[in-house]
Order: structure tokens, then sequence, then C-alpha cells
């Protein structure tokens, strides 16, 4: 299997950056790489899924990858990057998780209070839809944890939103890659686009910290 993914994925992998360690991942373990890739995006998002997820199902087509066992890897490491989340958030509380996650500047305070306020109102809706919005995702989690949403619904919810969210991603990378000839000349080009996604983000979150910094200046008794 390895070598298959390896003879798919060799433009990507040799492409370095952050296509290229996607691959190396997918290349060494297999199915279970998309697991572990999304995981990790789930806690620190190096990689979005809206990239991992595709160039799998890409992967597909050489026969290395399969849709079906990538489909329920994927979901896996969905729920349980979830999971650690609804801890954290059962563990300390909603407002020590929100100050918590606020001080490694990776999400902003108002994105954590606003997917707060959003559970709030919706409850089991909000994390079953929530795997379908990217940047609520992982957030819709720690509310659930810290209001103590069922578990076994929570576990419901996630798996169910997050199996069709990535069951569409690598859907569509399956589909692409049909056209991989085309697909493989432009790889590279995918790693900027990434790239510019990401300073995008971080440009926009550096930006909402100035504002909430300066709110609280003027507002002694804000957080």
């Amino acid at each position: 299997m390895t070598a298959v993914v390896a003879a798919a994925g060799s433009g990507a992998a040799e492409s370095g950056g952050l296509v290229g360690f996607a691959a190396q991942v997918l290349q060494a373990m297999g199915d279970p790489g998309v697991g572990a890739l999304v995981l990790l995006e789930t806690l620190f998002p190096p990689i979005p899924s809206e990239v991992i997820l595709p160039f799998a199902g890409y992967l597909t087509q050489s026969g290395g990858l399969n849709l079906v066992p990538l489909i329920l890897w994927s979901t896996l490491g969905s729920v349980v990057g979830a999971l650690l989340l609804y801890w954290l958030g059962a563990a300390v509380g909603l407002e020590r998780s929100i100050r918590l996650l606020a001080r490694t500047h990776l999400v902003s305070r108002g994105d954590l209070e606003r997917g707060a306020e959003w559970f709030s109102k919706h409850g089991a809706v909000s994390v079953l839809v929530g795997r379908l919005v990217p940047g609520v995702r992982s957030l819709i989690s720690i509310p659930a944890g810290a209001a103590r949403m069922h578990l076994g619904l929570f576990v419901l919810c996630t798996t169910i939103g997050s199996g069709v969210w990535n069951g569409v991603l690598i859907g569509l990378g399956a589909a692409l890659g049909t056209q991989r000839e085309v697909i493989d000349q432009y790889l590279g080009v995918l790693d900027w686009v990434v790239y510019g996604a990401l300073a995008v983000a971080l440009v926009v979150l550096v930006s909402r910290r100035i504002r909430e910094h300066r709110r609280a200046s003027r507002d002694p008794q804000t957080d």
C-alpha cells in the first residue's frame, strides 16, 4: 500500500511545504494517516482539513488509499479531537477554557465566546451543524463540554456532522483524482494557496486581538 501511495503522491512529497508534509504522512501511515492529520488539525490547525481530505481522496485513484476507510479514519480523528476539547471544557469550565485558549493567540476570545453563545441558543443542533462550518468545528466542543452535554449525544452529533463533512471533501478529492495529470501540475500552487489562507487568518486574528485590547482598555471591567 505504502509503495503505491508513494508513487501517486511523489510529486507532492517532493514539493515540500504543507502539501508535501501531508503526502509524507499518508505515505508512511496509509489510511490511518488521514485520521492523525485530522486529529492534529482539530487541536492545532497547521494544515486545514480542506487541504488534507481532498488530497487523501485524490490518492484513492491510485489504489493505495481506500475511500471508505479514509472516511472512517478521518471521522475517528475528528471525534477524538472533539472529545479532547470537550473534556477540557468539562474539566476547567467555559470561562477558564476561553482564557486559556485565547492566550495561545491561535483563536480569538471573540470566536470562542460566539461559539459559546451559539451552543447556548441551539444546544445539540449547534454541535451537529457546527461540524460543517470551518472555524467552528473545534470550538463548539468546548461549550458543549462545559455544559456537560450528554456524552453519547455529543459523540453522535460529532460523528454524523464530521462524517458528512469528511465524506464530501474526500469524495471531491476522489473525483479530482480522475484528472491526475492536470492536478499534479498544480500541487505546488496549492501550497501557496494554503499559505495565503493562513496569512489572511493571521491578519484577521491580529486585527481582532488589537480591537479586543482597545475595547478592554476603554472598559476596565472587561477581562
